[in-house]
């Protein structure tokens, strides 16, 4: 049961009406994490933004999604772990590359740097080092993809606690989490 009410598109109006039908009209429904979020609608707004923003970034859909799992497992959000698993399928990952994804690893060795270097912030709370930087640098990513990487990651700690904090039901296929809360 989720720990704050959550809204349904027909009980509300305006904006925030306006926001859940654009979001109903992406996923075909309108996931609960969007119907918590939307008791404020400047979250809802923000949220919904930056999920707009970094779908037209730079870094591929399929990235952003692997990033999403590894921090999902992180923070034991099994909503976010079960969203965007869904998510990175339809981004064209293979479920073993979600599964990688999920323990921070990948065969891919570019892909394999943005992991470590996501799951670093997360980690370290933002507290990276110098070498860090230059370890993602050195895979083959831009200042303006590294942004990304750590704008993907900040995200992903709005969308994680969202769920971790107010318990929102999941309302994806469940995906098994690695590590213990």
């Amino acid at each position: 049961m989720s720990r704050v009410s959550l809204i349904d598109t027909s009980s509300s109006s305006g904006e925030r009406q306006a926001l859940l039908n654009e979001i109903h009209g992406a996923f075909g429904a309108t996931p609960n994490m969007f119907k918590a979020v939307a008791n404020s609608t400047a979250a809802l707004k923000s949220m919904w933004g930056s999920f707009g923003a970094l779908g037209g970034g730079v870094i591929s859909p399929k990235l952003g999604e692997q990033i999403a799992v590894a921090v999902a497992d992180r923070n034991a959000c099994e909503y976010c772990l079960a969203a965007h698993t869904a998510l990175g399928r339809k981004a064209g990952a293979s479920a073993d590359e979600m599964s990688a994804a999920q323990a921070g690893n990948s065969t891919d060795p570019k892909t394999a740097a943005a992991l470590r270097f996501a799951l670093q912030v997360v980690e370290s709370r933002g507290q990276i080092a110098d070498a860090d930087v230059q370890a993602v640098r050195a895979a083959g990513f831009s200042d303006e993809e590294i942004v990304e990487i750590l704008a993907h990651v900040a995200l992903n700690l709005f969308t994680n606690y969202v769920n971790v904090a107010f318990a929102v039901p999941v309302d994806f296929p469940g995906v098994k989490l690695r590590k213990a809360a």
